[in-house]
């Protein structure tokens, strides 16, 4: 085993930032000079050490350790040169970027964005937030700052922004697993007949539209699930509504609600002409990521504990809430379903070997069905049409099971 000269050993100080993280997925991170086959050869001959032991390229890393590092390791392929890691803004565009911050933690930015700007650049959008991110650099040490969650364009409110790559992990886990709660504000055309209820309806990308527009697809559909409580009405002219969602389809909350036939008061994308209010009602989106709930990570100075942040609502929405004669203090968005105790790593770990064990058995099912009279469809016989959204006033609660439709509770 060759070893470098003493005086050429470097060693790192895990950071907070980087706990948990797999010993590879360090050297990406901060020594992304030295390619993985070098980083491999070093672990394999022992001269990569944490704490004195020798480590392998997928042990995870604790905040504090002590990490050896030979000399070396520069002479690996170059990776692709990248842009400037930060932009230069203009004192107006850094003006706008801290005009929307609501709250600030060692771990996140939060900002509340206002309708019409949208979160990512794409096609003939130059104008977004995650451009605007770069005036939250302070110096060429400061990481940059990034999503971990979108909002559509003319949706306004609560948006998480990480401050670190570390805590983006963190907090990109948090959403994936649903343990984040996020309640909505939303006007809605007419008025429920049910107070409050689940709608479950399977989404997919509506053909022909080049993934702009979701539809309900019962059969092809990814599992999409909405819980609301209609908080306050105009009669049957409009309500306001709270919406949590289970799942994070794009768009769901808005094709639900046209879904039901109530949809979302400036939605003409899924609502067409009947989306808009007569009278003194703006024509925008009305749809408010009011209230995010996440737990933080143990990064820097941070706790760990429960961030909940609140945002005030954009001028238009307050007005026809105004108009319509609803009042906001009605409500302090709580969220509609009960907090979700985050799983041990054991508990990870049995959940996956129970999702693979149903998968290879449903997987296995076809097989074993194939070529059964059973299974072969009779002659004359007619597809089954697949099932139709029910609106909420006409679904009908099941005796066992979850509904497929809004569930029936009486009216508060």
């Amino acid at each position: 085993m060759s070893t470098a000269p003493a005086d050429n050993v470097r060693q790192f100080t895990v950071s907070a930032d980087d706990d948990g993280i797999r010993l590879d997925r360090w050297f990406k991170r901060n020594l992304p000079q030295v390619g993985f086959a070098t980083v491999s050869r070093w672990a394999r001959t022992g001269q990569i050490r944490v704490d004195g032991k020798r480590a392998k390229p997928e042990d995870r890393l604790e905040a504090g350790q002590v990490l050896r590092v030979p000399p070396g390791g520069e002479d690996a392929p170059a990776a692709k040169k990248s842009a400037p890691r930060v932009r230069t803004l203009s004192p107006e565009q850094i003006a706008e970027a801290k005009a929307m911050v609501i709250r600030e933690t060692p771990s996140a930015i939060v900002l509340n964005k206002p309708p019409g700007l949208a979160t990512q650049g794409g096609s003939k959008t130059t104008k977004h937030v995650d451009g605007l991110l770069d005036a939250f650099v302070t110096d060429e040490r400061t990481p940059r700052p990034r999503l971990v969650h979108r909002l559509d364009k003319d949706t306004s409110g609560v948006l998480l922004i990480a401050r670190t790559p570390g805590s983006a992990a963190s907090f990109s886990k948090r959403f994936a697993s649903r343990s984040a709660r996020k309640v909505y504000w939303a006007l809605v055309v007419g008025n429920p007949d049910l107070a409050e209820g689940v709608i479950d309806a399977p989404l997919a990308k509506q053909p022909g539209t080049g993934g702009e527009k979701m539809h309900i697809d019962e059969e092809n559909g990814a599992a999409a699930k909405t819980r609301y409580r209609v908080v306050d009405n105009a009669g049957q002219r409009a309500a306001w509504v709270e919406l949590e969602p289970l799942t994070g389809r794009t768009h769901q909350l808005r094709v639900h609600m046209a879904a039901i036939g109530h949809p979302i008061v400036g939605d003409g994308k899924y609502g067409g002409p009947d989306a808009f209010l007569t009278g003194a009602v703006s024509r925008k989106m009305h749809l408010h990521a009011r209230r995010l709930i996440i737990t933080e990570p143990k990064a820097g100075n941070g706790s760990g504990g429960k961030l909940d942040v609140t945002a005030e609502l954009p001028h238009h929405f307050a007005a026809s809430m105004e108009v319509l004669g609803v009042d906001p203090a009605m409500s302090d968005a709580s969220p509609l379903r009960e907090d979700i105790t985050e799983k041990t790593p054991e508990e990870k770990k049995q959940a996956a070997r129970r999702h693979f064990k149903q998968a290879r058995k449903e997987e296995r099912a076809p097989r074993r069905a194939r070529g059964a009279a059973a299974a072969k469809p009779k002659a004359g016989a007619k597809p089954k049409a697949p099932p139709k959204a029910k609106p909420a006033s006409k679904a009908k609660p099941r005796p066992t099971g979850k509904p497929k439709g809004p569930t029936k509770s009486p009216r508060r």
